[in-house]
């Protein structure tokens, strides 16, 4: 009995390391890009018995997994104080054992990789190599940390962009919005680690730039993300998506008001979880996407 406590609590700390719940959230994305815009193409039973993605969405699983790993690892220090509840559920795998998960991860993402192609390994070589050099330098820097952490959050939803050789101006206007979004939740993490960073002399945007300003750079990637919006807003392609983006444009001025009168961490964890369900909401919206096409696609198997 006691064996298989400590087994669940190992399990229970693997899962909260390698944030469990954002890994499933990036593997439907995945798949949801895959159905309504990367591969608008095929029929939807191509896309669903289509090994090679399957395997593209699993090796993804596993590189982004041991990412949150090695930067559990470098950041536990940091953790320990502004996340101690997590830090505690984290402590209860072992680092000897978290960093062999890290390297037998990486290890099996890039022969999934190598079962697709060389192009393919090779993208998942460069992006374990990416991770563990932010992990270790670059999140040192506060301004290279947001905007080098954004692109390899966003680099695992283009990665079956790689897969399927699709690109357009929607794609890339698209990808454009979600990058913006998420640099200014990683700017909000970084008024929540405040308290943290001064305590190791560790230095972020805040401490170094101040508030005010800080806060200016959030407007001025905000203003960028409402533009980016009303552009995407004149593709007929995106069908009641649009609803998801005329919401975004009516939430970010509410967002701002909370910004400017925010001082203490609860109120940079609501701002920093509302930036989260606004990514949550957008990805269940891909399913939004022009859906008469997934109609007719779905119709088109249906043998009469």
């Amino acid at each position: 009995m006691e064996q298989a406590t400590t087994k669940k609590h190992k399990f229970l700390g693997l899962f909260s390391v390698i944030r469990g719940y954002n890994v499933a959230l990036l593997t439907l994305a995945q798949y949801l890009a895959a159905i309504f815009v990367f591969a608008v193409d095929k029929t939807l039973k191509e896309v669903l018995l289509d090994v090679d993605l399957h395997i593209v969405v699993l090796a993804t699983i596993f590189v982004v997994s041991a990412g949150y790993i090695i930067n559990d690892f470098y950041d536990a220090t940091l953790d320990a104080i502004n996340k101690p509840i997590k830090t505690h559920i984290g402590n209860w795998v072992s680092k000897n054992t978290k960093l062999q998960v890290y390297f037998l991860f990486n290890f099996i993402a890039f022969v999934l990789g190598f079962i697709i192609s060389w192009r393919a390994a090779a993208f998942f070589a460069v992006y374990i190599f990416l991770i563990w050099l932010y992990s270790h330098k670059l999140q040192k820097y506060p301004v290279v940390r947001v905007l080098s952490v954004s692109v390899l959050d966003v680099l695992p939803f283009f990665v079956v962009f790689v897969y399927f050789k699709n690109i357009s101006e929607i794609i890339l206007m698209h990808g454009a919005f979600l990058y913006g979004l998420i640099l200014v939740k990683e700017i909000v993490k970084d008024f929540e680690k405040t308290k943290g960073a001064l305590l190791v002399n560790r230095a972020t945007l805040i401490t170094k730039y101040g508030k005010a300003r800080v806060n200016t750079y959030v407007y001025i990637i905000l203003a960028g993300v409402v533009l980016q919006a009303y552009y995407l807003l004149c593709f007929p392609e995106i069908g009641n998506m649009q609803y998801y983006f005329y919401g975004v444009i009516l939430w970010i001025p509410f967002f701002l008001f909370l910004l400017i009168k925010a001082k203490s961490f609860k109120h940079y964890l609501m701002l920093h979880n509302m930036l989260k369900v606004v990514l949550v909401v957008g990805v269940f919206s891909l399913a939004l996407i022009d859906t008469s096409v997934l109609l007719i696609r779905i119709l088109n198997q249906v043998k009469i």
